[in-house]
């Protein structure tokens, strides 16, 4: 496995020792964790902004989307376990 060196100013470094310690950590181990949860948040956003634009481009391209209100009841009822219809996608704007 490479290594990577970082530098890291004295206040850092205290405070990832301090939090290693509280979590039963070492400072090593806590670092690598710190990154894989940052890299996976950073893939993840990614991962939904994708999911947006490609919604996005799709009403753009047909004008056709589901209104709020619609969508919130939709959802509401799905949480109190019932099995609503899903809405009907009307024209953007009208």
């Amino acid at each position: 496995m490479p290594t990577t060196t970082i530098r890291l100013e004295d206040e850092l470094k205290a405070r990832i020792n301090a939090a290693a310690a509280q979590a039963g950590k070492t400072a090593h181990a806590f670092i690598l964790d710190s990154l894989a949860q940052t890299v996976e948040q950073v893939e993840l956003d990614n991962a939904f902004h994708a999911v947006a634009e490609e919604r996005w481009a799709r009403i753009r391209a047909t004008s056709q989307t589901v209104a709020w209100d619609d969508a919130k009841a939709y959802l509401v009822a799905r949480t109190h376990g019932e099995r609503p219809r899903k809405p009907t996608p009307g024209t953007l704007g009208k």
